[in-house]
């Protein structure tokens, strides 16, 4: 017969490699434990709104940026650009001045009948070089004078003439593009003074002499009737 030990109360069987805690049952949670309250939902939601907005706004700085050194490289881009073709046209024009000599005296060789055999081949492929790279003669006997582009070395009256005109061309100018390079030098020749005014006379003293034998023919009461 089995005694009972007195002062040892019976406790329920516990599950081997658990403590005694995890058989004491657990209180239940109070309801609604963990869940957030609506006032920190609004707050959290202004939170991140406020967090967009200066995205926006450091987005749109950034862009503005962006833009701003987009403008400013284009402008670099075709200042670089324009300076490359001034500085290519100042020597073109450099090489060119140096070249007019050789052309003048080609030109003078052609007009005494000089420019002949092989000195003839190698002329004429000079002039075409020059004339490539854009070389260009001006100057015609008959054109008005135009001092941007005329130098006079010369000066002379002529009856013919209604201004200023250029009579004889002593040497060619020459331009490139829009640059001159050397003006033509030429004669000029002016009206003869008073010429005008003579033929200015002689149109006055014309129309008297037709008023006059007009305002006879009318005292007179006509010609006489066959």
């Amino acid at each position: 017969m089995t005694e009972e030990t007195p002062g040892f109360d019976e406790k329920p069987d516990v599950p081997s490699g658990a403590t005694p805690d995890d058989a004491e049952p657990k209180a239940a949670s109070p309801s609604g434990e963990g869940a957030a309250p609506a006032g920190d939902a609004s707050a959290q939601l202004a939170g991140l709104t406020a967090q967009l907005d200066q995205v926006r706004t450091a987005l749109d700085e950034r862009t503005a940026d962006l833009q701003r050194l987009q403008a400013e490289f284009q402008n670099y881009r075709r200042r670089v650009e324009r300076d490359r073709i001034a500085v290519k046209e100042i020597a073109i024009a450099n090489l060119l001045t140096e070249l007019l000599p050789v052309l003048d005296d080609i030109g003078r060789a052609r007009d005494h009948g000089e420019l002949v055999g092989g000195f003839k081949s190698v002329a004429e492929s000079l002039e075409t070089v020059a004339a490539k790279m854009g070389l260009q003669q001006f100057g015609k006997e008959g054109e008005p004078f135009d001092p941007t582009i005329h130098e006079a070395l010369m000066h002379s009256y002529a009856p013919d003439v209604t201004e200023t005109t250029c009579v004889a061309i002593l040497q060619p100018g020459y331009r490139f593009g829009e640059r001159t390079i050397r003006p033509a030098r030429v004669a000029v020749a002016e009206p003869q003074p008073g010429a005008q005014t003579v033929k200015g006379d002689e149109a006055e003293t014309s129309s008297g002499a037709s008023g006059a034998s007009a305002a006879d023919d009318k005292e007179s009461g006509g010609p006489d009737e066959g």
